[in-house]
């Protein structure tokens, strides 16, 4: 009889436990990016991004880098990440593998971006004063940052092509791919490459904290402005973290205030003053030029 009844203690055990274990389980929160800089940056970014948001949603919060910036769409395509720090045109390619994808936030600076064309001083290019001025890069060893990037690559191939540069125009037929704005920084300082073209603001910050010297290297060009950068969130958020969550989200990443410590070193390293709301339209260009250089299908 004693056997009989450890038997069955045995059975509902393993029956009830994994539903137990599952309604005390709480939902992570994970949240990504593309890895448009170094890692060592990218992981103090969204550690402190990850504990802000843990706190002020009151929820846990993980960061999972990515390899590259199609594991990004892919990932939030899959449903694997629940929130997605995208550039724009990775962002517009996301939306269209997850209908009803929410285009939720953008920084101040995302609204009128820049691209810069740099050069190793050693090369002598001159400034470039006209866009049909790129043509001096015909023949140059030329790198791009990530083949995905919308500030290193797509802008950048939009507004040779306006000028008549195409890739087989450059040194050995075809441009580099650099992978990150900073390793652009780095290939064309070292003189691996005569120029190259990268995210302005990522430029500034070289700049300013001294990992890219003017003795060496400078800016040609400066691109119009255009959309960029901007947070992608999944559409089931409300289902699966409790109705009127992606709003909480929404306000959360639009509240981080300078007074505020935590906050102001978050906006310091997205280069930013400010959250402010995005909308899917802002990205209509990207999307029509993603498409006529065959980026978007």
């Amino acid at each position: 009889m004693l056997k009989l009844k450890n038997f069955l203690f045995f059975i509902i055990c393993v029956i009830l436990l994994p539903i137990y274990e599952k309604s005390n389980s709480k939902e992570v929160f994970i949240i990504s990016a593309i890895p448009d800089q170094y890692p060592e940056k990218l992981n103090r970014l969204y550690t402190i991004l990850s504990d802000e948001l843990s706190e002020s949603l009151n929820i846990d919060v993980e960061y999972k880098p990515v390899i590259n910036y199609q594991a990004a769409v892919s990932a939030f395509r899959t449903g694997s990440l629940d929130l997605v720090w995208f550039g724009g045109l990775t962002g517009v390619q996301a939306r269209l593998q997850k209908p009803g994808a929410i285009v939720l936030a953008q920084r101040d600076i995302d609204r009128a971006f820049h691209s810069v064309f740099i050069a190793n001083t050693k090369a002598k290019i001159k400034p470039i004063r006209d866009i049909k001025d790129l043509k001096v890069l015909k023949g140059k060893r030329f790198t791009f940052g990530s083949e995905s990037s919308t500030s290193g690559r797509l802008m950048p191939q939009y507004f040779l092509n306006k000028a008549n540069v195409k890739l087989t125009d450059f040194k050995g037929s075809r441009p580099g791919f650099s992978g990150s704005h900073d390793a652009t920084i780095a290939l064309v300082q070292s003189g691996s490459y005569e120029a190259g073209v990268l995210n302005e603001q990522v430029w500034i910050d070289s700049i300013n904290s001294g990992r890219a010297n003017k003795k060496d290297i400078f800016v040609i060009w400066r691109t119009p402005a255009y959309s960029d950068y901007h947070w992608l969130a999944q559409p089931s958020l409300d289902q699966k973290f409790g109705k009127g969550f992606t709003n909480r989200l929404q306000k959360s990443i639009i509240g981080l205030k300078k007074t505020n410590p935590r906050q102001k070193k978050i906006l310091e390293l997205f280069s930013a003053k400010s959250f402010v709301k995005a909308h899917a339209y802002q990205y209509e260009d990207i999307e029509f030029i993603g498409r006529k250089l065959g980026k978007i299908r």
